[in-house]
């Protein structure tokens, strides 16, 4: 035995270095994974309370740091075109006394208005905190009202057709100098009563490589340069 370990003693230690090397390697890669994950947004659109155009639409932040919200982008897309709304100027956290305003809200929509409440989803929000933007109804019945459609209940009238709404967040997180996004896309079903609404895809979709983040900053100073004229014209008015 220890002959044979004489002999070999070379190709041994050989073989120990290169065993200790992988395993280094292996170390490596988890630190690196485990980096990545801390520094990797993970933001969640999804319904809540119900599975139809009542449901809340939440937002959770699934990452390890806290997010700053700046922006929420609501796109209607119906027969006619795109309807893009910036709806971040409306919010409240999710409390037991939803349900009772989502009720009210489930009565009121013969009236084509939106109901719109002080208050701004722009913020921070926490690591594994959640807030709701009002219900998927309450959105489409807002950007039905920008878009001048006409509605009874949640469906348009005039023989237009929804076929979409997307829900997009724009959002800053930790030190990073580009913004990162969220976004996740329903689709209408005609069929159902009161006008169904499932999501289009599993999971929301990241926007956080260089090309998108840098089409965010984009989006970001139209929706600044909209607001702007728009309070300058209501100054003026």
């Amino acid at each position: 035995m220890f002959d044979w370990l004489n002999q070999h003693g070379e190709t041994i230690s050989v073989l120990t270095d290169i065993g200790t090397l992988l395993i280094w390697l292996v170390y490596a890669q988890l630190l690196y994974f485990g980096f990545r994950r801390q520094r990797r947004p993970r933001l969640l659109i999804n319904r809540g309370r119900k599975k139809d155009i009542d449901a809340l639409c939440i937002i959770s932040n699934m990452s390890a740091e806290p997010v700053f919200i700046q922006h929420i982008v609501a796109e209607l897309e119906t027969s006619q075109g795109v309807i893009r709304l910036d709806v971040t100027d409306r919010t409240e956290s999710y409390s037991d006394g939803d349900e009772h305003r989502q009720e009210d809200d489930s009565a009121a929509t013969t009236n084509p208005s939106p109901i719109v409440r002080d208050g701004s989803h722009q913020g921070p929000l926490g690591s594994g905190d959640f807030v709701h933007i009002d219900s998927f109804g309450a959105l489409t019945r807002r950007l039905a009202h920008d878009g001048g459609i006409e509605m009874a209940g949640y469906r348009p009238l005039n023989d237009v057709v929804f076929r979409a709404l997307t829900v997009r967040l724009i959002c800053v997180y930790g030190s990073e100098d580009l913004p990162v996004g969220a976004e996740r896309r329903f689709e209408f079903i005609n069929e159902q009563p009161g006008c169904g609404l499932v999501p289009a895809t599993w999971d929301t979709k990241r926007l956080s490589s260089p090309w998108q983040r840098r089409r965010l900053c984009r989006e970001i100073t139209q929706w600044n340069r909209k607001n702007d004229l728009t309070t300058a014209g209501e100054s003026e008015g």
